[in-house]
């Protein structure tokens, strides 16, 4: 244990002077550019991170590490069977969406275009793709945007915001009268935009420190989920698209936040959710012509879940430096990860390549 805490609390002291000279030209009053206050940030949640690790000792030892748990990624489980759930990302066991889904959704990618700031459509406007989420995704986040700001294939029309903010749990953020929201729309606006030009979003929640039964957990997520798609429609007017991805590997945790199985069980709610779009379900409806639009249309975006060191079909894995200290959160190389795994998406994607690729 003193081996994983250690030389990241050397770390952080190295990181004093900086950190110093940062919060000095914040009290200064000077504006702090993204990757200052960013740096700022990271310096504080890692130190978090590590402070949390003793206090949940007992419950490490009771829950040693696991270079992987034996699940099956729900990709790679196709028409198998979890607890009596059956994988795949769609229905039937496939991880592509049915044919009238994908339609519906290339649909609404020809649709996108640039908006200006009273969301109507201008040379000049702006595709606005929003980042919704907790704090691995606020950091993932990060890495996102540091990426995209010299990816010359991303279309200079689009522009990527943080939206995700730390400690923010699905159940949190369910009640639209979270200050989460507050944050988003202040996110938006110094970042340069209005609401109205939001137009597609990235999403990834879960709940903290869950200890009731698979179904119990994953059904709770799922309905969280449901209330935050109808808050972020009534927030964004032009919102069409949606991408959804569940949580990495879990097995490294040191502390209860969310580790396996339930970091694993948490893809199913999103599974759950999906399927309910593409059956139907009016809380969910995206489509005029069916009746009251609810939510924007959603898919699954990059999944991340891979079973530790034990190669997903398509190879990936998740590897101990790629969480930070307290084994659930990602560290730095994790999030480069999840962000390339995220632009690789969007890039290839037939629902976003036609509006997030330069043509």
């Amino acid at each position: 244990m003193a081996a994983l805490i250690f030389p990241l609390i050397a770390l952080g002291q190295a990181d004093d002077k900086k950190l110093e000279e940062i919060t000095a030209k914040h009290a200064r009053g000077e504006k702090l550019t993204r990757q200052e206050d960013e740096y700022r940030e990271r310096v504080i949640e890692r130190r978090h991170q590590v402070e949390s690790i003793p206090k949940h000792l007992d419950w490490a030892k009771e829950h040693p590490v696991r270079d992987s748990t034996g699940m099956v990624p729900i990709d790679d489980l196709g028409k198998g069977m979890y607890q009596g759930e059956q994988g795949g990302l769609y229905p039937g066991g496939a991880n592509t969406p049915p044919a009238a889904h994908l339609q519906a959704g290339l649909r609404l990618a020809s649709q996108m275009a640039p908006l200006d700031r009273n969301g109507r459509k201008s040379p000049n406007g702006r595709i606005v793709f929003i980042t919704i989420g907790m704090s691995n995704t606020m950091q993932e986040t990060r890495l996102l945007l540091d990426l995209g700001e010299t990816d010359r294939q991303i279309s200079p029309k689009v522009a990527l915001v943080n939206g995700a903010m730390g400690s923010q749990t699905a159940g949190m953020i369910s009640d639209p009268k979270c200050p989460y929201w507050k944050l988003v729309d202040s996110r938006v606006r110094e970042a340069g935009f209005t609401n109205q030009q939001v137009q597609a979003l990235w999403l990834k929640e879960a709940n903290g420190v869950p200890k009731r039964s698979f179904m119990e957990e994953a059904k709770r997520l799922q309905g969280n989920l449901v209330d935050v798609l109808h808050i972020l429609h009534d927030k964004f007017p032009n919102l069409k698209i949606a991408y959804f991805s569940s949580r990495i590997y879990g097995g490294y945790a040191l502390v209860p936040l969310n580790p396996e199985p339930y970091a694993y069980e948490g893809g199913f709610a999103v599974k759950w959710l999906i399927a309910d779009q593409i059956a139907g379900k009016p809380e969910l409806n995206y489509d005029p012509a069916k009746g009251t639009v609810r939510a924007p249309w959603i898919a699954w975006g990059p999944y991340l879940w891979a079973d530790g060191l034990k190669p997903r079909s398509d190879g990936l894995i998740w590897k101990r430096e790629e969480v930070a200290p307290d084994g659930t959160h990602p560290s730095t190389i994790g999030c480069e990860k999840v962000a390339r795994l995220i632009l690789d998406f969007l890039k290839k994607d037939p629902t976003s390549q036609p509006w997030f690729v330069k043509k």
